[in-house]
């Protein structure tokens, strides 16, 4: 590898190897290079105007962490062993997020690529692995890295990463990497040290923005495309989801999400396989995926986070902070047929009016929706999951909800058997007072929200860097193979089969999703509008409801007692799964539809055939 490094505005750089310092040649592009080549596994760093060395920007192996050299990483020798892997559209799949660091005891890649073969009896489509980039200290959620194009050394390294991205292509998995791009993490931030990747005329949650429209932003935006472009050729990933676009703040013609989205769509046709992008957007708006062509951004899909909270505010009764606007069946309906529950209307908890309608004929598969995921989870003051507060009927209705929905559904790891592990935010900063801060802005974070309303009395927010509360978070593999854990599995493998089976409950047409409903206002709620006051949970609504998914059923009794649930016209319906046992009551002289009886706290699943063409 030649030695080269982007400082436009210094006066001088040196390549560093151990104690030696060599000079480095610039180009009038504001490039430096060192004449020799650098062997695989050299160390080596850069020092700019004779400052201290600093790892390369665009390092792709720290093994000595942030603040050490990086090294030299020969992402061809591994011998690729998936030549026949034709890859996966992530449009419709099943998709599993994990984090690596806490999906097994060990904490890496290889264990974690040991475990693969749960997910492939699960029928899940595509594994997405939460941030990998190198970040200091040892565990952490990973969306405070500060390379773009490392890999964390505890989880394994580089190489880790091609062996398990190779191994899950064996096994029919596709691999979806999470990446941060709108932001670097406080320690280890060298980049400023080299150019202008910063910029004061934006602002984002986390300081200066990401240089993306000013001085010497095209090295910027190549540092970023050209790290994208490369998971999907040296590592072969499949997919990438973008962490919080609406950070990506870009006033130049070219936004960089049109960029980065023609250039994948340029090397998709030369690998020849789908290759995808995945954004994380809280501004309610597809212009996230309206095409390149019509001065949109090109995504393949975005994350839909209205569908959550319209499902466990429902069935949760949780009213506080950001769930303020949801709880309802109506709002279930809206999120369920149209996406966006905020489409141009109020948003209570933004105190404006928020997002735009979806375009009809948009396709159902280009939203990702879910019912747990890293952030509903691990954001809340204690870490807790659903399975710690919902009964398992209440389980099961959250699951059929999102894995039967017209999107694309994703699972968070342990939800598909309840996990009883809690999923907290945790960190490992070297730093005193980083690590102080960290601390206190978690407890200044959960001092409303309604928190103290939801947990009852005073809540102690997990301290992030105690050792404990990482190790808390772990999955336990025990759990699945327990009794109430194992029931909740077969659930999750009966809806997905489902899913790949029945062509209705596969399909992404939101013109063919309806839902029906009748039950009791939640308690402590407006009749009229279902919400409580805010901050304050209401009580989770208890009622039946009913999914049409063209000619297949979703049909739910959150009620406490036995309901009798009108399915609509069609039919004849056939019970497909039953969390709990139903029973048909076939249509008669007083009622000429089909009936379902419920249990409480009861779902299934039912199909019809299709409807015989007309001539």
């Amino acid at each position: 590898m030649q030695a080269r490094v982007w400082a436009p505005k210094a006066r001088a750089v040196e390549l560093v190897l151990g104690d030696e310092r060599r000079a480095m040649t610039r180009a009038d592009d504001g490039w430096w290079a060192a004449d020799d080549e650098l062997a695989p596994g050299t160390d080596y760093a850069f020092a700019v105007d004779r400052g201290d060395p600093a790892p390369d920007p665009r390092s792709a192996w720290q093994p000595a962490g942030v603040h050490g050299p990086s090294r030299v990483f020969d992402a061809s020798a591994h011998a690729w062993r998936d030549t026949g892997w034709s890859g996966v559209d992530v449009r419709g799949a099943v998709v599993y997020e994990l984090h690596v660091g806490t999906f097994t005891p060990e904490g890496t890649l290889a264990a974690a690529a040991q475990r693969l073969d749960h997910l492939v009896s699960l029928r899940v489509d595509v594994v997405e692995l939460m941030p990998l980039a190198a970040f200091n200290g040892e565990h952490g959620w990973g969306y405070d890295g500060v390379g773009l194009y490392t890999v964390h050394e505890p989880y394994g390294g580089p190489a880790a990463l091609q062996e398990f991205v190779d191994a899950a292509h064996g096994l029919g998995l596709a691999v979806c990497l999470d990446v941060v791009h709108n932001h670097l993490g406080p320690s280890g931030n060298y980049i400023s040290l080299f150019g202008p990747y910063f910029t004061d005329a934006h602002h984002t949650p986390w300081g200066a923005a990401i240089n993306l429209d000013g001085r010497g932003s095209h090295e910027v935006r190549r540092w970023i495309c050209d790290s994208a472009l490369r998971w999907f050729t040296d590592f072969h990933v499949d997919a990438l989801r973008l962490d919080a676009v609406h950070a990506l703040i870009d006033d130049s013609p070219t936004h960089l999400l049109a960029q980065l989205s023609d250039e994948v769509a340029a090397l998709q046709e030369q690998l020849g396989r789908p290759l995808s992008l995945i954004a994380e957007t809280d501004l309610n708006d597809t212009v996230s995926l309206t095409p390149t062509s019509q001065g949109g951004w090109g995504m393949t899909a975005q994350w839909a986070d209205d569908v959550h909270h319209a499902v466990h505010a429902l069935v949760t009764g949780e009213r506080h902070g950001y769930y303020v606007d949801f709880g309802t069946p109506e709002v279930l309906r809206t999120a369920l047929t149209e996406v966006f529950v905020h489409a141009g209307t109020y948003s209570t908890f933004r105190g404006r009016e928020w997002g735009r309608p979806v375009p009809p004929g948009t396709d159902g598969h280009r939203f990702v929706v879910f019912a747990s995921d890293h952030d509903q989870v691990g954001n809340r003051a204690l870490g807790d999951r659903p399975s710690e507060r919902l009964d398992p009927g209440a389980l099961a209705a959250e699951a059929a909800l999102v894995l039967l929905s017209p999107f694309t559904p994703m699972l968070f790891m342990g939800e598909e058997w309840g996990a009883c592990t809690p999923w907290m935010y945790f960190t490992d900063h070297p730093e005193p007072d980083l690590a102080q801060a960290v601390r206190e802005g978690r407890r200044r974070e959960f001092g409303g929200h309604g928190w103290t309303a939801l947990y009852g009395g005073d809540i102690e927010v997990p301290d992030p860097q105690a050792p404990e509360t990482v190790e808390r978070s772990r999955l336990d593999w025990s759990e699945p193979t327990r009794e109430t854990h194992a029931e909740l599995l077969d659930w999750y493998r009966e809806l997905v089969a489902l899913r790949r089976g029945d062509p209705d409950l596969a399909s992404g047409d939101l013109t063919a999703t309806s839902v029906r409903f009748e039950g009791d206002d939640a308690p402590g709620t407006d009749g009229a509008t279902g919400r409580g006051a805010p901050d304050e949970p209401s009580g989770p609504w208890e009622g039946w409801l009913v999914v049409h998914r063209g000619g297949a059923r979703v049909a739910i009794n959150l009620a406490r007692s036995e309901r009798t649930v009108p399915l609509g016209a069609g039919g004849p319906f056939t019970v497909e799964a039953a969390w709990s046992p139903a029973t048909l009551l076939p249509p008669d002289d007083e009622d000429p539809t089909t009936r379902l009886v419920l249990p409480a706290r009861g779902v299934a699943v039912l199909t019809s055939p299709p409807a015989d063409p007309v001539d």
